[in-house]
């Protein structure tokens, strides 16, 4: 069966996220928008991942647990896990291989930790932006290792990006997707990027804001609807 995905999406913990964007807004707005399963993906940490799970079964939205992952040579890469406790196992191991910057909430925002009624229980000291120690050659093995997926973040974009960085995606990255932001870019990508013609395609908003979430337009076959099922699909060699 087919469902409605937005698999990229950040919450008020990562620092450019809006504090509107609580556990109940995202999921609450999933619903609203027609979306059957989103990714929770903040800025390298999963720490709002089991409020957002939470208050997903109860406004009816899967929610599976992420990271949008910052490798050391500046690449946006989004890592995706079957269940919390993969995912915080993760972002446990990725706290332990990034600079530790202070943040300054009034330049970047603030990052909020939430529990499943959006109340505020932490709030994150070091400012969670900055390159990690993990290389783009080897952030798909590590995910993997961890039983997720990991992707280069939107694609298309002039900056932060595997393209935009490295001009091209090596084929011994491992990469088994890719995301784009506008999937109307996908066929001028594919001339100037052959490699994609061998990668699973997605795309997903990456909204920070409320606003920016979309309707539900992207759809994926999934035997059933869950996070085990759509993280083995993304490793699944050209499933579309």
């Amino acid at each position: 069966m087919k469902y409605y995905y937005d698999l990229h999406l950040h919450s008020c913990l990562s620092p450019c996220g809006d504090m509107d964007m609580t556990p109940n807004n995202i999921t609450g707005m999933a619903k609203l928008l027609g979306l059957d399963i989103i990714a929770l993906t903040d800025h390298n940490t999963s720490l709002n991942c089991e409020a957002t799970i939470a208050a997903g079964k109860e406004n009816g939205v899967v929610v599976v647990p992420g990271m949008e992952l910052t490798t050391s040579e500046d690449i946006h890469a989004v890592c995706l896990f079957p269940t919390l406790e993969r995912a915080l196992e993760w972002s446990e191991y990725v706290d332990n291989h990034r600079i530790k910057i202070k943040n300054r909430p009034d330049i970047y925002g603030r990052q909020v930790i939430m529990n499943a009624l959006d109340e505020e229980i932490g709030e994150l000291e070091h400012l969670l932006l900055p390159a990690t120690e993990i290389s783009i050659m080897n952030a798909y093995s590590l995910a993997r290792s961890f039983g997720g997926i990991c992707y280069p973040a939107h694609v298309d974009r002039d900056s932060l990006s595997i393209l935009s960085v490295l001009g091209e995606i090596d084929e011994s990255c491992g990469f088994i997707t890719a995301e784009l932001a506008d999937k109307s870019k996908l066929d001028t990508l594919r001339r100037l990027h052959p490699i994609l013609d061998t990668l699973n395609i997605v795309t997903n908003s990456d909204a920070h804001y409320l606003e920016n979430m979309r309707d539900a337009e992207n759809q994926i076959e999934l035997e059933e609807l869950s996070a085990e099922c759509l993280v083995e699909r993304l490793n699944t060699p050209l499933f579309v």
